[in-house]
């Protein structure tokens, strides 16, 4: 969270004051030779560009961040792109407007597309750029010298934009367009900006000058913050960084760890105090490549992590696409639904399973390195035979490296619930399961039938509606009297005025964003078990959203 002030950055408008005339066909005045050599020359100087911002980037957020500006350097050689350019050219356009013709269908065509690959046209639109401001001698806006205390906003931003961003300086921004999931987000991240991405046409209405607080765990914004916002991003802003373990009042554990969605954001949750890593995703091993990783690949990988939190524990989810997680050499089809489609365990136990069986092996070697606990997590498990499948071909791959004589050990094997099945079969589940790990952000999804993407249900998208609390509780219940211990990785772990409830729900780990993990250790230190279970009663026998959060409120007072 931050609070500052707004100040509006609009490149697009900067290029439509350029002054470039329109060329509807062709031109006789521009030499097609001099032209060519103009865009080369642009070309060449870009590249030089990106060169150096990707080594920059490299050293500020780390090099699998970096790699997102390696690819606008292959983009510059792309040849549809060239063609297209030297097609314009030829026709007898100036340099600049072939640039920009060139760039637009293949700027289209990655908006129609669904997911990640639909903000592939922000790459597009930046390398775009970089070539037409060369072109035309025009600076960029020098965002890395903003005013101490901005909140920027704009319409977009770009991978280069957002690496030029300074957290000493920059409180926060905001973006008309964009996801969870787009570069700008993933570098605001790793650089931990506070920012909001996608709140649509209504951010025109904030003029610049106003004060903003924008929150971005809970993706919202507020303007002209009263007192009690200011003093609550203030507050977390001062909260002190532990190390140790955090221990209730009355003197339970509770283990709070972090979700990490890179290797470069393990440093972070290390820095913050994390007891150990709740959710390794692992999806970026996948990602922006023409094939999968290796098994020797995966297996550093996660030996890393472990490496990290040598007395701790790492809960590595194996590979979860489909639905909003699109990855391009799988092939995946094109669904009506695909958030009810073949995603996750469904895809691991049928079309991917040789992939599952190298992330399996992989997850077994590291596990072997005598260094941490390593827990493997499957995903998006609606069904026992789901899940015994799984577990049958886990005890595979251990008996096949057994054989072997390669080096490993046996990890734990836990199940992730976010679907209304797993949670209402929780019980089953924990007698086949070493742990189970209840992802909100999915289960509020299915128990409420809102697509959590969907701008218009948004509002039915709360994890504090009973029916979400309720599959919570009988998650938890589930467990009870097994060896499995139950832990939540979705983002109501990492709401610090919720941590009582959540307690009081009977959970034994919270796992959450790094940045929120120093407020929730200290909301754990300030609670009794007693209370805290008789404000989860109380929650859970609420009729409605607006019960639930009023109890929530005042149990906040009270303890103040």
């Amino acid at each position: 969270m931050g609070i500052g002030t707004a100040r509006w950055y609009r490149p697009d408008a900067d290029l439509e004051l350029l002054g470039l005339e329109d060329e509807s066909g062709s031109d006789s005045e521009h030499d097609p030779g001099a032209e060519r050599e103009r865009f080369e020359r642009a070309r060449e100087q870009a590249r030089e560009d990106l060169e150096g911002e990707r080594d920059r980037a490299r050293e500020r957020i780390g090099e699998e961040e970096s790699e997102i500006l390696g690819a606008h350097i292959q983009f510059l050689g792309d040849p549809q792109i060239e063609s297209g350019i030297s097609e314009g050219i030829k026709e007898g356009h100036g340099a600049e407007h072939a640039v920009q013709r060139a760039f637009e269908d293949p700027i289209s065509q990655f908006e129609g597309m669904d997911g990640r690959m639909a903000e592939r046209a922000d790459d597009l639109r930046d390398v775009r750029d970089r070539l037409l401001r060369v072109l035309l001698n025009r600076e960029r806006t020098d965002l890395g010298s903003l005013p101490e205390g901005t909140v920027l906003l704009a319409d977009r931003l770009t991978p280069s934009d957002t690496v030029q961003l300074d957290p000493e300086q920059v409180r926060g921004f905001v973006t008309a367009t964009g996801g969870r999931t787009s570069h700008a987000a993933i570098f605001a991240r790793s650089l931990a900006i506070p920012a909001v991405v996608g709140v649509g046409d209504a951010l025109a209405e904030i003029e610049a000058g106003e004060e903003i607080a924008v929150d971005g765990e809970g993706e919202r914004i507020v303007v002209s913050p009263e007192a009690a916002t200011r003093e609550r991003v203030e507050g977390r802003e001062a909260v002190e960084i532990r190390s140790e373990r955090a221990k209730t009042a009355d003197g339970e554990e509770i283990e709070i760890v972090a979700n990490v969605g890179r290797p470069t954001e393990v440093g972070g949750a290390l820095d913050r105090g994390a007891d150990g890593i709740g959710l390794y995703r692992t999806e970026f091993l996948f990602l922006d490549r023409d094939a999968p990783p290796g098994e020797d690949e995966q297996r550093e990988t996660y030996a890393d992590a472990l490496d990290a939190f040598p007395e701790g524990r790492v809960v590595v989810r194996t590979l979860d696409v489909g639905g909003d997680k699109p990855i391009p050499y799988l092939d995946l089809p094109e669904e009506e639904n695909p958030f009810l489609g073949e995603r996750g365990i469904r895809r691991s136990l049928d079309p991917d399973s040789q992939l599952f069986e190298t992330q399996l092996r992989a997850l077994c070697r590291a596990a072997g390195s005598d260094k941490g606990e390593l827990c493997v997590m499957v995903p998006l498990v609606a069904a026992i035979e789901e899940f015994e499948d799984a577990r049958k071909r886990f005890e595979a791959v251990l008996a096949d490296l057994d054989r072997k004589g390669v080096e490993h050990a046996r990890p734990a094997f836990g199940v992730m619930i976010e679907t209304p099945a797993a949670a209402l079969m929780a019980e089953e589940l924990a007698d086949r399961a070493d742990f189970l790990s209840i992802g909100t952000n999915d289960l509020t999804q299915y128990v409420m039938a809102a697509d959590r993407g969907n701008g218009r249900v948004a509002g039915l998208h709360d994890s504090q509606y009973p029916a979400v609390l309720r599959a919570i509780r009988h998650t938890v219940e589930g467990a009870r009297g097994t060896d499995a211990w139950v832990g939540m990785c979705g983002e109501m772990a990492g709401d610090p005025a919720l941590t009582e409830l959540l307690v009081g729900l009977g959970l034994d780990e919270l796992s959450t964003s790094a940045v929120t993990i120093p407020e929730v250790k200290a909301e754990v230190e300030e609670i009794d078990r007693e209370r805290a279970r008789d404000l989860a009663e109380r929650a859970l026998g609420a009729s409605t959203r607006a019960e639930v959060s009023d109890i929530v409120t005042r149990s906040e007072v009270q303890n103040t």
